[in-house]
Order: C-alpha cells, then sequence, then structure tokens
C-alpha cells in the first residue's frame, strides 16, 4: 500500500462560491501543502483530471481521498435496478445537470421519493419552490431503506447520506460528487480503482474520507474546509505503508466505508 502523493479533497454540492476563497467551497490539498481553493465544480473537475494526468506521466501512485459518502444504504441501488456502487454512480452520472450557477440535485432527489411512494428515502428540499416527493422536514418522512450506511452507526456524529439540505446534510454532495467520481473512472479507464469496491492495485486510488473523525482545532485564521484537508493529507502522506494497509482492510462491498473508521460491517448491519 504505498502511495507516493495523498491529495485529499473537501467537496460541495451548492452553486458557484466565487473568486474569494471560502468556507464551505471545495478544498483540495497535496501532502500537507499549502490547501487549493477550487470556486466550483466544474474548475475543481479540470483541476483532478490535470492532476491525475500529471502523477500517471509521471509514473507516481496516487490516493486520491473525497469526504461523502461513496455508496448508500443497502438495497439502495438494487432499488433503483443497477448492480452494485459503481453502476449506480454511473446511474446518477446520466441524470445530474450540473452548472456553476444551479443544478437539478433536488428534482432527482424528489424523482427518486416518487419512485418509492413520495416520503423518503432523502428529505430536505433546499429550494424556495416546491418539489413533488420531496419533503422540507422529516414530518411524514418514510424511508423504505436503513437510514445509515454501518460504517455510519461507527462513526459517531456523522450524517446520513439522506438529508439533501440543512446543518451538516452531505446528501447534496453525495449526489453531485458521485457523477464526478463515474467521470473520473471512465476517463482514466484502467487506472483508477475504488476503495473499498476494488482492489487497489492500479496507480489511482479514489479513497472516502471524513476529515471530522480525528480533527485537532482548527488554528486561528484558517478556513475550516482548508484545515481539514490538509490535515488528513498530511497525516496519510506520514502513515507508514503497514499502516495504511491495515486501515484499508475492510470488507464493505455495497455501502462503502470511512478510511480510518476500524470494525467489521457486522457490528452495525
Amino acid at each position: 500500500m504505498r502511495f507516493d502523493r495523498f491529495v485529499m479533497v473537501d467537496w460541495s454540492g451548492g452553486n458557484d462560491r466565487g473568486a474569494t476563497p471560502k468556507r464551505d467551497a471545495i478544498w483540495a490539498c497535496a501532502d500537507g501543502a499549502a490547501p487549493v481553493y477550487l470556486r466550483n465544480r466544474q474548475v475543481a473537475e479540470d483541476w483532478l483530471c490535470d492532476l491525475i494526468e500529471g502523477e500517471l506521466a509521471a509514473g507516481r501512485r496516487l490516493a486520491l481521498g473525497f469526504d461523502f459518502p461513496f455508496g448508500y444504504p443497502a438495497g439502495f441501488a438494487g432499488a433503483l435496478g443497477v448492480a452494485g456502487p459503481l453502476a449506480l454512480w454511473d446511474w446518477f452520472a446520466a441524470r445530474i445537470e450540473d452548472a456553476p450557477g444551479g443544478n437539478n440535485r433536488f428534482d432527482l432527489a424528489g424523482e427518486i421519493n416518487r419512485r418509492f411512494g413520495g416520503h423518503g428515502p432523502f428529505w430536505g428540499n433546499g429550494l424556495k419552490r416546491e418539489i413533488a416527493g420531496l419533503p422540507r422536514t422529516k414530518a411524514g418522512y418514510r424511508n423504505p431503506f436503513p437510514e445509515r450506511r454501518a460504517v455510519e452507526h461507527l462513526a459517531k456524529g456523522s450524517f446520513t447520506c439522506w438529508q439533501m439540505s440543512g446543518a451538516g446534510a452531505v446528501g447534496s454532495q453525495v449526489m453531485m460528487g458521485l457523477p464526478m467520481l463515474a467521470r473520473l473512472r471512465r476517463r482514466f479507464a484502467g487506472q483508477v480503482a475504488v476503495w473499498p469496491f476494488e482492489a487497489l492495485d492500479r496507480p489511482v486510488a479514489l479513497l472516502e474520507i471524513w476529515p471530522s473523525l480525528d480533527m485537532p482545532p482548527v488554528p486561528e485564521g484558517w478556513i475550516r474546509d482548508a484545515w481539514q484537508v490538509r490535515h488528513v493529507a498530511e497525516a496519510l502522506a506520514g502513515m507508514a505503508p503497514a499502516a495504511l494497509a491495515g486501515l484499508l482492510d475492510i470488507h464493505a462491498p455495497e455501502e462503502g466505508w470511512i478510511l480510518g473508521v476500524p470494525g467489521a460491517v457486522e457490528m452495525a448491519a
């Protein structure tokens, strides 16, 4: 499990955040160096493609982490008619419409909910207009799937991927992040492996992280998102390969797993 570079990314499901670096935006950091501010997903995806191309050309192995779930609770992908989490990435990529000033994530969440009766699994309409099937709150909410992945029962304080808006919500990040990961896999076919769904025997490894899992206080003058990715990238870059291999020794073939959370899936199934 030797990697030459560790690049961590704090993703965002929202719109363009402007030219001035700020919180609740996309930030990336390589090996603990100065974090990079990326104002929207289109800029970020271009940056990531350039990064991967450069590392492949140099013959280096890259560990690339993102702070959103790589899978949904068990049963969701199958209920949509797709086989497995990576096929679900492609399913979202075919349906998400994205631009710096807006996207259709809330509408797609409502469309999915209507397939299952219109009361869940997603909730949290963050738009001013109403969306059929997507409740603003959990009043009347019914989820036909598990509320959390197995790993989220072990990672105390983590949020469910069904929540699309509101404090701490990660649902929008997931829905807007998975299509980008699907495109990276297609663009660099045969060069990218996804943990824990695939063996990490390719030059680029995609890893799910959760910076809040083990983060020291944010130093004065730092933007929290920038500090988070710097801390994780620096910590992983300084980790012995054997220790990293231990963290990666996880079996979670449908839901995915957060790097650094120990324990067997059976504990929280």
